[in-house]
C-alpha cells in the first residue's frame, strides 16, 4: 500500500464518528478487502510507536481510531478546563431550555429562542453538558437532547429535581376598552308660552306686574 493510500485510510478513520466496516472502507478507498486488511495492519503498527497519541481498534464490527488509554489524564485535564470556562449567554439560555424541556430537538430549541442553535448545541456537546438521548418520532426523526452528569456537577445539583422552579409566564391579559358612550339625544325645546313675556325696546324681558 502506498503512503498516500495509508494516509487516506488514517484520515477516513479519524473523520468517522462511528466504526467503519471493512467493506465500507474498501468502497470509499476503492480497495480490495485484502488491501484494506493490509492497510489496517500497517496503520495499527504505526500507531503503536511511542510518539503516537492514537490507537487503531476493532469494535462493533468495524474499525476506528481512539486515544491511547495512558493519555487519559491529559484529556481529563482538558475537559476540566472546558467546564471551568465561562458559558456564554446564548449557551446558558439553550442549556436552560434543554434542562427544563428535555428531551428536546434542535428545531424546537430554535423555535423557542428564535435563532439558530447549531453552534451552541455543538459547544454544549463538546463540553459534555448535554448528550444525545434519542430521536423524535416524525418526519426527519430529529435528534433529541438531554442533560448529563457533568451538567449536574457543573451546577452543583444532585439530580434534576433540584432545578429551581420555572413557571412559564402567562400571556398578558388584554384590557377591554370601555364601550363608547352613545351620543345623547338633543333635548327638546320647551313649548312656547301661550302668554309670551313682553320685552322692552332692547329685547330684555319685562317682569310682569
Amino acid at each position: 500500500m502506498t503512503p498516500e493510500t495509508l494516509a487516506a485510510l488514517e484520515a477516513l478513520l479519524f473523520a468517522s464518528d462511528a466504526p467503519l466496516e471493512l467493506a465500507r472502507i474498501g468502497e470509499v478507498l476503492e480497495l480490495a478487502p485484502e488491501e484494506v486488511r493490509a492497510g489496517l495492519d500497517a496503520l495499527r503498527a504505526a500507531c503503536e510507536a511511542p510518539d503516537r497519541g492514537l490507537a487503531l481498534v476493532e469494535v462493533a464490527g468495524g474499525y476506528r481510531l481512539v486515544t491511547r488509554p495512558e493519555l487519559a489524564p491529559v484529556l481529563v485535564r482538558l475537559q476540566r478546563l472546558r467546564l471551568r470556562s465561562r458559558l456564554s449567554r446564548a449557551a446558558i439560555e439553550t442549556l436552560a431550555i434543554i434542562a427544563y424541556r428535555q428531551p428536546i430537538s434542535r428545531p424546537e430549541i430554535e423555535q423557542l429562542r428564535g435563532v439558530s442553535a447549531d453552534a451552541v448545541v455543538t459547544a454544549l456537546l463538546e463540553r459534555r453538558l448535554i448528550r444525545v438521548v434519542g430521536r423524535k418520532a416524525g418526519p426527519g426523526r430529529p435528534i433529541l437532547y438531554g442533560t448529563t452528569r457533568e451538567f449536574l456537577e457543573h451546577f452543583g445539583l444532585r439530580d434534576l429535581g433540584e432545578l429551581p422552579p420555572f413557571d412559564v409566564p402567562a400571556p398578558a391579559e388584554v384590557a377591554e376598552e370601555p364601550a363608547a358612550a352613545e351620543p345623547a339625544e338633543p333635548a327638546e325645546a320647551p313649548p312656547p308660552s301661550e302668554d309670551p313675556v313682553p320685552a322692552d325696546d332692547e329685547g330684555a324681558a319685562v317682569p310682569r306686574a
